[in-house]
């Protein structure tokens, strides 16, 4: 009689530790789906803040004709992109604003012109941004994916209805020339 009492104490005990590491490794799941939440939020914000610093400066007259336009069609692209063409109409304005911006003495023009200097500075603090924002969501979901990769996580459906994250890849490099004055 003691022994099976002390055998049912044992397993009570391990089913309860069990059931709390399973509850803590689901809440850290979730604690991870809420920063991969917020993440994309801040990442959004960057890439929208730095469409719409473009899509200004496009409009401000400060640039040539051609350039202007070639800024002005890339962000308004990224602007109304759908979520499946995002990354690549991001990556295509990294890609305009390196060709615009790829010589100095472009952005010493829009400096020089009224109202360029903060429009400069403006552009560049947004481009900077870019990279660090995209970094902190993909960190993010790195570590909810190695996380949900693990057995337990699967074999106990820990994860819930949750989609699977997914990384935002795209071309963020900034221009050169912009990142240079700035430094």
């Amino acid at each position: 009689m003691t022994a099976t009492l002390i055998w049912t104490l044992v397993a009570v005990v391990v089913l309860v530790a069990i059931g709390l590491y399973l509850s803590w490794t689901a809440g850290r799941l979730d604690r991870l789906h809420a920063r991969i939440d917020a993440t994309r939020a801040a990442l959004d914000a960057q890439l929208l803040r730095r469409a719409s610093v473009t899509q200004e400066l496009a409009t401000s007259g400060v640039l040539d004709p051609a350039a202007s336009i070639v800024l002005y069609e890339a962000a308004h692209a990224a602007r109304q992109a759908e979520e499946e063409q995002r990354e690549v109409a991001e990556s295509e304005l990294s890609q305009a604003l390196r060709a615009v911006f790829a010589e100095p003495q472009q952005v010493e023009a829009v400096r020089e012109a009224p109202g360029g200097e903060a429009a400069a500075r403006e552009l560049t603090e947004a481009v900077r941004r870019v990279p660090m924002a995209r970094r902190f969501h993909n960190d993010a979901v790195g570590a909810a994916r190695r996380l949900r990769e693990h057995r337990k996580v699967r074999w106990f459906r820990l994860a819930g209805h949750a989609p699977f994250p997914m990384a935002f890849e795209m071309d963020d490099e900034p221009p050169a020339a912009l990142v240079d004055r700035a430094a």
